[in-house]
């Protein structure tokens, strides 16, 4: 019964998608996310169609919501290039040319001869090129002329608070893009957790042979039993290891987003100077 219900649901998932495809070939923008966020109801772990969806929202600008699904996407299968390249498009809109790159990164790392995704390196190396020289020009401007002006006096402030900034920016990134390894890492080793556990659960209970379980670089050889409670608070670890990442994950996703727009506000304020 429970297989057909899901049969059901994917079939109607992908009557969804296809409908959904053809309001976005239509430009029909709105109607295409209205369907997908349908397929998606019906189908939440496929990562088609956040793929899908994150496109739609970036043809109608709406960036921050298309990175959300662009990064559903990623998690739900790493190795779909695409959602890297959908990812690293809303970043660049947004303005988080480092996200951007890592994202690139990411999905050359899944597929290094991508056209798309190299491309988009080319572009992000370039804006960042662009703002580090025009950064240069204005603090180096702002030095020439900064006495007796009190104009010249300001924007050096604001030259290297920018500067600053983008300095702390960076390293949230870099912070962020490791958690995000970590949390990668703690996922697959649930996975295998879970995998080996499965596995011995098919032994008998009574069974009295001995297997190899790792410790390091060294191998144990243990019983079942023993095995099973390795197993069992092994996976709890990553459960609450996993919890934690994400909380921070979290934490860092709210102060780059806070970060990108105090840079945003100030470059706003050293272009006026």
């Amino acid at each position: 019964m429970t297989d057909t219900m899901d049969n059901t649901d994917k079939s109607l998932a992908e009557q969804k998608k296809e409908l959904g495809n053809k309001a976005f070939a239509s430009k029909n923008y709105e109607e295409a996310i209205a369907l997908y966020t349908e397929a998606i109801k019906c189908e939440p772990n496929n990562h088609v169609y956040f793929s899908n969806r994150a496109a739609s929202y970036g043809s109608i600008s709406k960036w921050d919501s298309s990175a959300s699904d662009a990064k559903k996407c990623i998690e739900l299968d790493p190795t779909f290039v695409k959602g890297y390249y959908r990812l690293a498009t809303a970043q660049i809109e947004l303005n988080d040319l480092d996200g951007a790159h890592s994202t690139i990164k990411q999905g050359l790392n899944v597929d290094p001869s991508n056209n798309q995704l190299s491309k988009q390196l080319r572009i992000v190396n370039g804006k960042k090129k662009e703002i580090a020289k025009a950064i240069a020009k204005k603090a180096k401007s702002a030095g020439n002329n900064a006495a007796p002006r009190s104009v010249g006096n300001v924007d050096s402030s604001v030259s290297q608070e920018l500067m600053d900034l983008q300095e702390q920016y960076i390293s949230t990134n870099r912070e962020y893009n490791t958690v995000t390894a970590h949390i990668t890492k703690a996922q697959r080793e649930q996975r295998t957790n879970e995998l080996t556990k499965s596995e011995l659960e098919k032994l008998p209970q009574e069974s009295s042979s001995k297997m190899y379980r790792s410790i390091g670089k060294m191998f144990l050889l243990s019983g079942r039993e023993a095995i099973m409670d390795h197993l069992g608070t092994a996976m709890k670890d990553e459960a609450k290891k996993e919890v934690d990442l994400k909380q921070k994950l979290d934490y860092l996703e709210r102060r780059i987003k806070s970060q990108r727009q105090n840079i945003q506000e100030l470059s706003a304020v050293s272009s006026r100077a």
